[in-house]
């Protein structure tokens, strides 16, 4: 499998290029998973829903399929976060790509989401200057980039441009989780 994440600070649109870079990888052929970063006590389960009283009541991990989908959820006795190398590790072995939103300080390569902060928001270091995993940028607006690049730079906005360039660099994001321990 071949891993990309993509990097950036919150409201650069992470989750919607790869909104619309999941249905441009699979145009391809691709089979496509994510891993997701989130914040503390994000819930997938709703109240009342026998999965969610069965988590309540104490079980460690509530598995619930059905003929057309399958999840996991598993409560952490002790509080601790997961590496992304420990995530990927989860991830079914059919999966061709596996997009990471998140994990922006990660040591998998990465696309970095770059937008130009609008109005009071304060103006936001790139992360491409001082991260060797960064591979290429997508952004609104190339010309604002605050330090030039050799990285290939995309259009945020064309997600069928960076699908065929990830497929034309599959090589290069081929997963070996040996050397993640």
């Amino acid at each position: 499998m071949k891993v990309v994440g993509f990097a950036g600070y919150s409201g650069a649109g992470k989750t919607t290029l790869l909104e619309r870079l999941i249905p441009a990888l699979k145009q391809l052929g691709q089979r496509v998973s994510v891993v997701k970063h989130a914040h503390h006590r994000f819930d997938i389960d709703h109240p009342g829903k026998d999965t969610y009283r069965h988590r309540e009541a104490g079980a460690f991990e509530v598995v619930v399929a059905s003929d057309q989908r399958l999840a996991i959820m598993r409560e952490f006795e002790v509080p601790g976060e997961p590496s992304v190398h420990q995530l990927l590790a989860e991830v079914h072995p059919a999966a061709d790509w596996v997009l990471v939103e998140g994990f922006r300080h990660s040591d998998v390569l990465k696309i970095e989401i770059w937008r130009e902060p609008g109005g009071s928001e304060p103006s936001r270091p790139v992360l491409y200057t001082d991260d060797p995993f960064v591979t290429a940028v997508a952004t609104d607006d190339p010309a604002a980039l605050p330090s030039p690049t050799e990285r290939p730079v995309f259009d945020l906005n064309d997600a069928a441009a960076i699908a065929k360039w990830l497929i034309d660099s599959g090589e290069r994001f081929e997963y070996n989780p040996e050397h993640h321990g």
